[in-house]
Order: C-alpha cells, then structure tokens, then sequence
C-alpha cells in the first residue's frame, strides 16, 4: 500500500483489489461504463484517491464501496479486501439480487437426452407460435 496522499489508476485500483482478474478487464469495464467514481462516468487512467466512492457492476452483481486505501500491486485477497469497504445497503442488495437468481435457477433441470422425433417436431411448431 502507498502513502494516503497518494493516487493510483483506477484500472489498476480495481486489478490490484481483485474486482478484476486481469487489468485490461478492468480497463474495459471501465471503458464500457461499469464503473462510477462518485456518481459520474470514468476513464480508466483516473486518479483514484482514500474516501472515494465507486459503484461496480460485475455481471449480476453491483458493488457500492468506499475507497480505504491505495494500492498498485496485487497481493492476497485479505489485502485486496482491506482496500475497500462496501456499504450494508450495498451488500444487503447484492444478496437479495444473488438469492433471487439462485432461486430462478432451482426450478430448471435440463433434458437427460437428446429429443426424439416427435419432441423435434413439438419443439419447431413451439417455435413458429412467434411467428403467426
């Protein structure tokens, strides 16, 4: 970790504290706007500073931390963890978000083998059902 008056890059804010696996996934993430400093858009090469505020969204998941700390390498992930600190309203969300999905997911069970003949055949008429 660096000094507290010190910045980093956001990209490598973000790799080093383990949101990211590679840094240019942070970098895109950051260029497809899946990352806020203090509520507004930014560029990867932002100077990111202790006390910020940034909002995350990783696939499915939103992240709403505030900055604790500085660093520029990657360490273990109880490091990566003491960079950051995410609101309870941000975890408790995040959570419900996650249960929901799971929940979604409980009900599908996939097909043990390929459809027969007459499956195919109920399974193309399905889908001209759109088309009429």
């Amino acid at each position: 970790m660096t000094a507290p008056g010190d910045a980093v890059r956001l990209d490598l804010w973000l790799w080093a504290a383990r949101f990211f696996r590679t840094r240019s996934l942070a970098r895109q993430a950051v260029d497809n706007g899946k990352v806020d400093v203090g509520g507004q858009r930014a560029k990867p090469a932002r100077a990111i500073r202790i006390g910020d505020r940034l909002r995350i969204a990783r696939g499915e998941e939103i992240f709403e931390i505030e900055v604790l700390g500085i660093s520029d390498t990657r360490g273990p992930a109880p490091v990566a963890r003491a960079l950051y600190a995410e609101s309870d309203e941000s975890r408790a969300a995040r959570e419900a978000r996650l249960a929901e999905l799971r929940a979604g997911r409980a009900g599908y069970r996939p097909p043990e083998g390929k459809p027969d003949k007459r499956a195919r055949r109920l399974i193309r008429a399905l889908g001209d059902i759109d088309a009429t």
